[in-house]
């Protein structure tokens, strides 16, 4: 990996301050992360303030995700064309903006419009703050700096629940907003203090996929929308089948314009290795399942259970806890046992676990509800690590950037899609919202979540196929895929300021 990082990092330019690019590229990506998840356990309180149903709530969370997913690849390739460090701060005064606007909202379309536009922003920071590393860090530095992003991402996404329940419980919902700004607004100003040279990419005449990537958002966007709203009009309502009708139809013109377009988001070379497809729909159904899950127990939790903003989140933090100890643990089992038995062990610890939310009710003691958070936590990390190891070893020659980015991309689209369906599965809290006691509206028990998390625990176990597929190890030394074609020629290392070959694995992300 040393060697892929030499080839994409320049000499450090005199006057470069590697410690802001390092403050300044970590904080981008945590705060990206955190973004994802803080909102979870405050989605509740914000619901009850705006009058809006579970169904209008997780767009809140679903907008945001479906904006950075679907923009990451051309975010990445507008920072070379035009300078990821100018793209960052950019991002960075964006997403303050968009963070003020959600904080001030006097409406639950004023929260969800501004929040897609949150994850535009979102969408330009994250490629750049690793393309700032590569422009301020020497390559024999480098992979050391892209270390404590990646650790920054992975304590964000987890101290997400926990910091929102606080935030919630001492200042209200808009309160997860404001924050936002002051970090945001430093990230532009350390960028700015950088003194990166930024040398757009005047070569590369590549095209952007802007229509793959408009059937692509427009795709998703009609699948969420058609089940956020079957707590409203029912799984058979011509509404609800005509959305994932549509859904189909342009997933599958999304299909056929790809294996057209001259430089697809996705490259055939890509999309014929069976090591990286198998990885990136693993993450899908898994990140999908455990998202949905954490969804789902948020509104059990606060609207049956009665519990508050931080009670929830202490609740879920042995997730939280177990995701960042279990890392370390699940690269141990990686190279002791390989990636099919460490991803099938870690993607059934994750069935159980969400099979097990079912059973919460009233009654359930803390320490049993710590521990199905807990199998949770260390089943997603199993998996992550097994698939980002994939990913890495099995990458097809000279695409290891590309497979890097397609499961961030994945890890965003999964989580959409998790709360979607646990929305559409919780019609009872949907009512409960509009209550002024919601749990007076909810069922004493667990009912309402129970199908929502049977359902997510079907989705999950869909990755076992998926597990089953990959390698025996993680990958090979001759860096040939295994899709049973020969290995497509090196693409042309990238240039200093893309965020390419090497570095983008490193890049564990959320």
């Amino acid at each position: 990996m040393t060697a892929g990082l030499r080839s994409t990092t320049a000499p450090t330019a005199p006057g470069t301050r590697p410690r802001a690019a390092l403050a300044a590229g970590a904080a981008g990506a945590g705060i990206v992360a955190l973004d994802g998840t803080v909102l979870l356990v405050a989605q509740p309180s914000l619901g009850h303030e705006l009058g809006a149903t579970v169904g209008q709530v997780q767009w809140t969370s679903t907008g945001y995700l479906l904006a950075v997913a679907a923009l990451l690849v051309i975010a990445g390739r507008l920072g070379d064309r035009y300078g990821h460090p100018r793209l960052l701060v950019v991002g960075s005064l964006g997403f303050a903006a968009a963070s003020a606007g959600i904080a001030l909202a006097p409406g639950i379309g004023w929260v969800v419009g501004l929040r897609v536009l949150q994850g535009v922003f979102g969408a330009l920071l994250q490629p750049a703050t690793l393309a700032l590393l590569q422009l301020a860090y020497p390559a024999e530095r480098l992979a050391g700096a892209i270390a404590v992003r990646t650790g920054v991402i992975g304590v964000a996404a987890g101290a997400g629940p926990l910091l929102g329940g606080v935030l919630v419980d001492q200042f209200g919902w808009r309160a997860v907003f404001v924050v936002n700004i002051p970090v945001a607004l430093a990230i532009a100003g350390l960028t700015l203090a950088v003194r990166v040279p930024v040398r757009p990419h005047e070569a590369r005449a590549e095209r952007l996929d802007v229509v793959g990537a408009a059937l692509l958002t427009t795709a998703l966007a009609a699948g969420v929308h058609a089940l956020a709203g079957v707590p409203e009009h029912a799984w058979t309502s011509a509404r609800t089948v005509c959305g994932l009708v549509a859904a189909g139809a342009l997933a599958a013109l999304f299909g056929r314009h790809e294996r057209r377009a001259a430089q697809p988001i996705v490259p055939a070379e890509v999309a014929r290795s069976v090591p990286v497809t198998a990885s990136t729909a693993m993450l899908l159904v898994t990140s999908g399942g455990m998202f949905g899950a954490l969804f789902a127990a948020t509104f059990h939790f606060q609207g049956v259970l009665g519990l508050g903003p931080s009670e929830t989140a202490l609740h879920v933090l042995p997730m939280t806890v177990l995701m960042v100890l279990g890392a370390p643990a699940a690269g141990a089992a990686l190279g002791r046992f390989g990636a099919r038995r460490t991803a099938l062990a870690g993607q059934l610890l994750v069935v159980v676990a969400v099979l097990s939310l079912a059973r919460l009710g009233p009654g359930t003691p803390w320490p049993v509800t710590g521990a199905m958070f807990a199998a949770l936590g260390a089943g997603f990390a199993t998996v992550m690590v097994t698939a980002t190891g994939t990913v890495v070893g099995d990458a097809p020659p000279g695409y290891a950037g590309v497979v890097g980015g397609l499961k961030q991309t994945a890890m965003n689209i999964g989580p959409a899609l998790g709360i979607a369906i646990a929305s559409g599965l919780m019609p009872s809290a949907s009512a409960g919202v509009h209550a002024p006691d919601m749990a007076s509206a909810a069922a004493p028990d667990a009912s309402t979540a129970g199908p929502a998390y049977l359902v997510l625990a079907g989705v999950t176990a869909l990755g076992l196929v998926p597990a089953a597929l990959l390698p025996v190890r993680p990958g090979r030394a001759d860096g040939a895929n295994r899709s049973g074609r020969p290995a497509p020629p090196a693409r042309p290392a990238p240039p200093h300021n893309d965020p390419g070959a090497a570095a983008h694995p490193h890049d564990a992300g959320t």
